[in-house]
This record gives structure tokens, sequence and C-alpha cells, in this order.
């Protein structure tokens, strides 16, 4: 039997980008949404903002700053609309991942883009001729998925992050009360680097356990944001101990009700309620998924993303970070 070299692994080529939108109203009221194009230099092409992860980097910041560079414009992440895979040459394979991502009117006032050796235009289409603009077949299957949603009302997306707290000293050995419980310098490492992926998701509020490992997890967040942390004891697990749910709902339907980004950063046992909590305040159905996006490792988070006019709609999708480090 003749042995034969085997082919080297592919090479996988990661990247993040944005489907930017925005609404705009005619003279008579009526809305109408428009979507941004942009007009490649050197490819001679039209697509959508994107770029390469940098070292270290998670898609969604890659996502957010490659939308900023290419276009000038500062975005929040929405819903999460998938994954395209394409050939590159040198035995090499690209995957993009892709948020949605509403564009405020002051962004675009304030937006600071000039023509440049990589994009030397930018384009707001009609939603209903963006599709046949674009030149690639795999932009034009992922806009499908954005068309889906816009036609049923549910692209204006907001989102609730669960979030458990980094890596914390041992519940024995601490000698220090369970919910006194510190970081360990991994942990706090951790949360350093949360920070910014959790901020391309663009909290409006933070809201936390008011143990110590989760006041400090989210404590660079808050620094990074600028906003304060809300610290609610029916996020605690002394209070889940303690078996009060009632209060855990009341809260969790507060934050549904407001329809603004929001992170909820929690403790491992009182995670599964929460996203059961948040499927009922949605009337979303059960399923695994649910068990799924609540078993998180520390400084683990999943993004649960809702319609922000028709929250009934239910849980729209979940992404799951479980935090390499």
């Amino acid at each position: 039997m003749s042995g034969g070299s085997k082919q080297a692994p592919q090479e996988e080529v990661l990247a993040a980008g944005t489907v930017c939108w925005r609404r705009v109203f005619d003279d008579h009221g009526d809305a109408r949404i428009l979507v941004l194009l942009i007009h490649r230099t050197k490819q001679r092409d039209v697509s959508f903002p994107k770029g390469k992860l940098d070292p270290g980097e998670s898609m969604p910041q890659a996502a957010v700053r490659e939308t900023m560079e290419e276009t000038g414009l500062g975005v929040a992440l929405g819903i999460n609309l998938g994954t395209i895979h394409y050939e590159l040459s040198g035995n090499r394979t690209k995957t993009v991942q892709y948020w949605a991502a509403k564009v405020r009117e002051e962004t675009i006032e304030s937006s600071t883009f000039t023509p440049n050796r990589e994009v030397e235009a930018i384009e707001w289409v009609p939603l209903e001729t963006a599709r046949k603009r674009l030149s690639y077949k795999a932009d034009r299957e992922l806009f499908d998925v954005f068309l889906r949603l816009a036609s049923r009302d549910l692209i204006d997306s907001f989102s609730v992050t669960l979030l458990r707290h980094a890596k914390a000293e041992p519940r024995r050995g601490s000698g220090r009360a369970d919910h006194l419980r510190r970081l360990t310098p991994a942990g706090e490492e951790q949360a350093e680097i949360l920070a910014p992926i959790l901020a391309a998701f663009g909290p409006r509020r933070i809201y936390s356990s008011t143990a110590t490992r989760c006041l400090a997890t989210v404590a660079p967040l808050a620094t990074l944001l600028r906003k304060r942390v809300r610290a609610k004891r029916s996020l605690s697990q002394d209070a889940w101990d303690e078996g009060d749910l009632t209060t855990l709902r009341r809260r969790i339907g507060k934050i549904v009700a407001r329809g603004k980004n929001a992170v909820v950063c929690s403790h491992r046992p009182v995670l599964p309620d929460l996203a059961r909590e948040l499927m009922q305040a949605t009337g979303s159905r059960p399923g695994a998924y649910l068990n799924a996006s609540a078993s998180l490792p520390p400084a683990g988070f999943s993004v649960f993303h809702f319609s922000r006019h028709h929250p009934d709609a239910g849980i729209l999708g979940v992404e799951t970070y479980p935090l390499e480090h």
C-alpha cells in the first residue's frame, strides 16, 4: 500500500462585521429602513463593513471596531445574523460573523468618514434594493436573514446579557463570608478582558448581585462605560438560597419591560432561574437552549435578544460566550 503526503489543514481566518441600518421618515410620516453598503477600493465590490480580528480580539469587539474604522460610525451590536464561510487562496478559509446594528441619526451626523485606500464610498440604500447591490452570494444569503426579521418588524432589538461572575476565591479557606469572597488574580484579569467584549453590545444598565465577586466582575465594564452598577440583593445567591424567587421575577420583568440593553451579573445556581424568567417574561418557548445558555463557566455570558417593539415575540436568539482564559 503506497502512502501519500497528507494535505495540510486549512488555515481559518476569522473576521466580523455588521449590517448597519437606520429608520427614516418621509414628509408623510411613513417610515422606511435604509441599509449601509460600502464600496471597497481595492476589490471594487459592494459589501458590508467587516474585517479580520486583531490578536486577542473577540468577534464582537472586531465587529464594532471594523465598523468604526471603515465607516466612521460607532455602533452597538444587535441581533446576531449568523456566520458565512468562504474559501481563500493559499489553503485558507474565512469565517465572518455578522450582527445587525442600528445607527442613530446623531451618530451619522458626527461620522468622520472620508474615502480612503480601503473604502472609497459608503452608501445608504433602501431595504428593498440593497440585496441586488451586493457583490457576493454569501452576503446576499446573510442579508436574507436580516430581511426576514425586518419583514416581521423584529430587527429593532434589545439584549439582556446574563453573566456569571469571574473566578473567585474558593468557598473554603478564604476566611470570609460567602458574599464577601473576592476575585482571584485570574478572575480580576477575566473581568478586565470581559469589559470591552460586553461593551460591544451597548449595555445601558449594569445590574449585579450584591456579592463582592459579582460587583468586582462588572467594575471594569462600569468604568469603561462610565455607568454605575445597580446592586440588587434579589440577584444574589443568598436570596436564591432563601427561596426568594418573587423579587427575582419582578426584577427581570422590569428589565424586559424597559426594552433597553442590560447586563445582569449573578451566580451559577441562580442563572438557570434568570434564564427561565427571561423566557416566561417574553412568552418564549422552553427548550434545551435555555439550559445551555445558563451553564456558564466563570466569566462566561449569554446574550439574549428580544424585539424592542414586540417583546411578546419571545427570544429571537441567544449567543453564548464561555470566556477562554
